[in-house]
């Protein structure tokens, strides 16, 4: 039997009366978007600027790890670390209608920033340096580690456990994400006892959004604990010398504010292969949500896993190289 699809029931009433419910008026403004995850809308407002509703995927979060996200938000927002933060109504961040957990985020537009500009990339270090100093004072209690075991050996097991791969191409995957693996913790040990911090966790440039006045940084819907580096490689890009180059300018900024372990540059690689095995799971555990069959059409065929394939025997050659570098 399949499962009950996720948002089954949110449909463009149930998405106003929530609204309504938190003492907003809706005016029927009703814009979907783009969120897998989750469902985000743009919603009109009478008499006041639209705002952004997110529900929240059943069961993905306890209540208690939402709130500690957005309480991390208030933090940053409360020492003007431009992060877009939920909207307090009635004392409360996160709301709740016919079974639906929700938040509303006031609407910040934005462009993408150009990740090969020095002085760009030296800003974003800046925010990004303020954002792990407040996220060092104290460990999340209610939100997990990114860490070999979830992101790495639990995406692997359940591929494998729950017949997602052809056949022909089953014990193929297996060997090289296994290799894959043992080259992440030969980069975990070559680190060392690295320390971990509140993190954004996905801050790649699609949750990064600039204007005339500087960057502020949304959907921290995946913060958790991890190593600093996390939020810093998914800016880099190109070739290692142009890597190496937009890793220096980042930190230029970064360390006018919170020091930097450059252990943690043995990590870099490591952390991408673990990103590419936990997103083909990611797809596999959401299959049954209506949106993932139509959005990610090709997931599953054989030209996907023998992509996949080739992508992790290039990252089992490169978690044996010497790391990027930048000199401290």
């Amino acid at each position: 039997m399949n499962p009950t699809p996720p948002f089954s029931g949110l449909d463009p009433d149930c998405i106003l009366n929530a609204i309504d419910s938190t003492g907003l008026r809706a005016s029927g403004s009703l814009l979907a978007l783009n969120s897998y995850e989750n469902r985000v809308y743009q919603v009109g407002i009478d008499d006041a600027a639209p705002v952004v509703v997110k529900f929240y995927r059943p069961e993905r979060w306890s209540e208690a790890a939402i709130l500690e996200e957005h309480a991390f938000l208030a933090e940053l927002t409360g020492l003007e670390i431009p992060v877009v933060a939920p909207l307090l109504l009635g004392g409360q961040s996160l709301h709740s209608f016919q079974g639906f957990r929700f938040a509303l985020f006031p609407r910040r537009g934005g462009r993408a920033p150009e990740l090969d500009d020095a002085q760009t990339l030296e800003w974003l270090g800046r925010f990004l340096g303020r954002i792990h100093a407040v996220g060092a004072v104290r460990p999340f209690a209610h939100r997990p580690t990114l860490d070999i075991a979830s992101f790495g050996e639990q995406s692997l097991a359940y591929l494998l456990e729950n017949n997602w791969l052809p056949p022909e191409l089953t014990e193929t995957y297996r060997s090289v994400a296994l290799q894959a693996l043992e080259g992440v913790r030969r980069c975990y040990d070559r680190a060392g006892s690295v320390g971990s911090l509140r993190l954004h966790g996905d801050c790649h440039g699609g949750n990064i959004l600039w204007t005339d006045d500087g960057p502020h940084f949304v959907d921290f819907d995946d913060c958790r604990m991890g190593p600093a580096i996390q939020d810093l490689w998914m800016c880099l890009s190109g070739e290692r010398e142009d890597r190496s180059r937009q890793l220096a300018d980042l930190l230029a900024g970064y360390e006018e504010f919170c020091e930097f372990d450059y252990r943690e540059l043995h990590l870099i690689e490591a952390l991408r292969t673990l990103r590419l095995l936990h997103y083909s799971a990611w797809l596999a555990r959401r299959w049954h949500d209506p949106a993932f069959p139509v959005a990610f059409p090709w997931f599953g065929s054989q030209r996907y896993w023998q992509d996949r394939i080739l992508e992790l025997r290039e990252q089992v050659a490169l978690l044996d190289e010497p790391p990027l570098w930048v000199v401290p």
